[in-house]
């Protein structure tokens, strides 16, 4: 690796960082320079799910203040990623390079939609709710006041729906980690009656649990560049930081907007691949 070589990948560390830490996408910025240097692209992946390992776990404790109260559901929904995250792992090494990258663009597109309608879909999901609490309700004339009305699918922890998408896409997370987090914060945005703030807090720590079992898995049995592990660690763990200090200040409607214009940008490009 040359000397501008070196200083480019750190930049996209950097950059990688800070984008994975306020949306995700982040791999999208590193995984081309790393091709760029020369590198075998299954060795890019490896070696940029090891350095992005660093930047997830800087992000996270950036949105420490956001975790609060959160932990009963971290723990939950980290099982889910840690399984998920590890068997990406694997298939990244058992399956051919083509059999993932066909379906790509389409998990990207349906969560993208997901981040786009989420106040529509929510809104439409509480209404159901709240008109089969109405008809199920007591009848006559000493019928005693409703119980409160519940948001349904937006519950407390999302139910077993939201533990089997993140888990599923947690797998993906393994695997590519493109829009990972989009994925993330699409699923949770329908599924949980929270801010975006906070959920963009859940989704750095399941980020920072996929990244480290699948770079775990991936010291012991592939092959990665040392070089260009180092330079992303330390850029992403200074991009995550960064992000966290900017992220946590823009308003839902401004995050929503990033999340797709950046999800966006990252289709377009996993079409033109």
């Amino acid at each position: 690796m040359t000397p501008w070589e070196a200083v480019a990948v750190f930049a996209a560390g950097v950059g990688a960082g800070g984008v994975n830490t306020v949306v995700g996408s982040g791999t999208l910025i590193t995984f081309p320079v790393l091709l760029a240097t020369g590198l075998p692209p299954v060795t890019a992946t490896v070696s940029n799910a090891l350095g992005l390992v660093p930047g997830a776990i800087s992000g996270a404790f950036g949105y420490r203040k956001e975790l609060r109260g959160q932990r009963r559901r971290i723990l939950r929904l980290s099982v889910g990623a840690l399984l998920g995250g590890f068997t990406g792992a694997v298939l990244l090494l058992a399956l051919p390079a083509t059999a993932f990258e066909r379906i790509v663009p389409v998990v990207v597109g349906l969560a993208l939609v997901l981040v786009a309608f989420q106040p529509l879909i929510t809104k439409r999901l509480r209404r159901r709710a709240g008109d089969r609490s109405s008809a199920a309700g007591p009848r006559g004339p000493v019928a005693q006041s409703p119980a409160p009305l519940k948001d349904g699918p937006r519950d407390r922890d999302g139910g077993p729906l939201l533990f089997v998408g993140l888990a599923l896409a947690s797998v993906y997370g393994g695997y590519f980690a493109a829009a990972q987090g989009i994925i993330y914060m699409s699923l949770m945005g329908v599924l949980l009656d929270e801010t975006m703030q906070r959920l963009t807090a859940v989704k750095n720590v399941l980020v920072a649990v996929v990244n480290t079992v699948a770079a775990t898995f991936f010291l012991f049995v592939a092959d990665f560049d040392w070089t260009a592990v180092a330079l992303i660690a330390v850029g992403s763990a200074i991009g995550g930081q960064l992000g966290a200090a900017v992220g946590r200040r823009f308003s839902p409607v401004v995050l929503r907007v990033l999340i797709v214009t950046i999800g966006t940008v990252a289709l377009v490009q996993l079409l033109l691949r």
